[in-house]
């Protein structure tokens, strides 16, 4: 944007932004904010009404959020929801990669482990940053351009739609690293899925398809990005042919095998094209810009406040939990994730610290020491 727009209005009309730019930054990694013309059916721009792009931008550590990142992403929301000119706010992440994989583990590995104060003010932070998008005046859209996992998933279902790419992959990682998926996805999935596969899906960590997602109806809708022969071709590496194999519904897992490593090597020879996914985007806006205003907002906020309510039962004693356990696995969790290069492992060994605990063993440094994987050979 021009700086022209960041000048105090001159019609009389107050601004009630909270913050001028100074959280925001086109520099990796940072928080992009950006409005856009809304668009109508033909493609034209509309004047004078816009969409508030929100941008994680740290592509090269899959748009993972450092502390001031948060804070860009509060500042993002708080400016979209009092901008009268906006019309909804979109956020997503930059490149082809990643959404978002959650909080920086090198920040949280050599910063914030062991200082468990100091998480829990980042945790005060990062509560405010669920809590600018679920009370955001506008609606919000989150755009997953690549992987969702970890807190990415957790700020991702903060939002009212979720528009995908169709090689998106979603799922949590607290337990396999160290924490527990309770900034949203405790209270979140138990309402935006049966309870069993919010139970499952919280716990062992798995990854799931953008299809299988949406089958679900956790996202709304996903959309193919590669082309071949100019043909719009699906995910290679998801069975997206609806059939039952011996009794189990398979649309939406991933290939194995043979058929997973072509996919994969399919995948890295075509660059994304996400103008499905986009053009999807300009018509879900183009039908909130031809609605009420007022009556858009009391709608969804009527829906938001059943995944507001549990988010805010639970908030202020998750973010003491979380930073308590900066003392305990998650700091062994962070540590071996942020050491992966050095020892060609990113979790611990859990038969290990499992046989420890057994013994009753003290949680000290050569407890520490023998379940971090060691040097690689």
């Amino acid at each position: 944007m021009s700086d022209l727009n960041w000048l105090p209005r001159e019609d009389g009309v107050k601004n009630h932004y909270l913050w001028d730019k100074e959280h925001f930054s086109t520099e990796a990694p940072g928080v992009i904010f950006e409005k856009k013309p809304v668009v109508d059916p033909g493609g034209k721009p509309v004047e004078d009404l816009y969409t508030a792009w929100i941008t994680l931008n740290n592509p090269n550590q899959y748009n993972s959020y450092t502390t001031e990142m948060v804070k860009g992403v509060i500042a993002g929301f708080q400016r979209a929801s009092a901008d009268t000119s906006v019309v909804a706010a979109i956020f997503t992440g930059a490149g082809d990669k990643a959404f978002c994989t959650g909080g920086n583990t090198a920040e949280y590995a050599e910063y914030y482990s062991k200082r468990p104060n100091e998480y829990g003010l980042y945790m005060d932070l990062f509560n405010a940053m669920v809590d600018s998008i679920l009370t955001c005046k506008k609606p919000t859209i989150c755009r997953v351009n690549g992987m969702r996992v970890g807190g990415g998933q957790e700020i991702g279902m903060a939002t009212d739609i979720t528009l995908s790419s169709d090689l998106a992959i979603f799922g949590q990682a607290g337990a396999r690293h160290g924490s527990a998926p309770d900034g949203g996805s405790t209270d979140f999935l138990p309402w935006m899925l049966p309870m069993e596969l919010a139970m499952w899906n919280s716990v062992s960590c798995e990854l799931w398809s953008a299809y299988k997602m949406s089958r679900l109806g956790l996202i709304t809708k996903c959309f193919p990005v590669l082309k071949e022969n100019n043909q719009w071709i699906c995910n290679p590496s998801v069975i997206t042919d609806r059939y039952v194999d011996g009794g189990q519904l398979v649309y939406g897992e991933f290939k194995t095998g043979e058929e997973a490593r072509a996919a994969k090597d399919k995948i890295k020879s075509i660059s994304a094209d996400f103008d499905l996914l986009d053009t999807e985007i300009n018509r879900v806006v183009w039908t909130f810009t031809n609605l009420f205003p007022g009556c858009v907002i009391k709608t969804i906020e009527g829906i938001r406040l059943k995944k507001k309510f549990y988010w805010d039962q639970a908030k202020v004693i998750n973010r003491h939990w979380l930073a308590a356990n900066m003392n305990g696995e998650a700091f062994l969790g962070f540590n071996a994730f942020n050491t992966k290069k050095l020892t060609g492992k990113d979790t611990i060994d859990f038969i290990e610290f499992r046989r420890r605990q057994i013994k009753a063993e003290a949680f000290d440094s050569e407890f520490m020491a023998a379940v971090m994987a060691g040097p690689k050979a």
